[in-house]
């Protein structure tokens, strides 16, 4: 395993899609980009890129996005307030509409959207899931139940 590997493996949003994974007994495609409905805005080069969506499960129609703190606040790390992009602001506002793009588009081709929060969970002063996997597994159960097979629950 690679570093770059290993530090994928600490990332909240990595935790929180293998369990997931693990609740619904089901391997996601992860940064999964190939809905030709959901597009970014154009770009320089006059096309637009497919988004990305977190976690798609193509058996169950689910599409799961995990969000951090810059979803839900500024984070000027991750903004870049003095950069715009090519949507004409910041990331943060680019983020936004692009959040938004999800949850309308998604569900408008017949998919559901399960947006799973940092705040669902336990966490510290910096925003990170504390980990109690056991604790973590009963949350993305209650929040995954609809596509929980009675057979399939651990």
């Amino acid at each position: 395993m690679n570093m770059k590997e290993r530090k994928a493996l600490h990332k909240d949003e990595c935790y929180i899609l293998d369990l997931c994974d693990k609740v619904l007994r089901l391997a996601s495609l992860r940064q999964y980009n190939q809905f030709d409905f959901l597009l970014g805005d154009i770009g320089k080069n006059g096309k637009c890129r497919r988004l990305p969506v977190d976690a798609y499960y193509e058996k169950l129609h689910l599409v799961i996005e995990y969000r951090e703190k810059q979803h839900t606040e500024k984070v000027t790390f991750f903004d870049k307030p003095d950069v715009l992009t090519v949507s004409g602001v910041h990331r943060g506002e680019q983020r936004k509409i692009y959040d938004e793009r999800r949850r309308t588009l998604i569900p408008m081709n017949g998919l559901t959207l399960i947006e799973i929060s940092y705040s669902d969970f336990n966490y510290n002063h910096q925003k990170r899931i504390m980990r109690n996997e056991e604790q973590d597994i009963k949350v993305i159960r209650r929040l995954l139940h609809p596509f929980i097979s009675p057979v399939d629950s651990i």
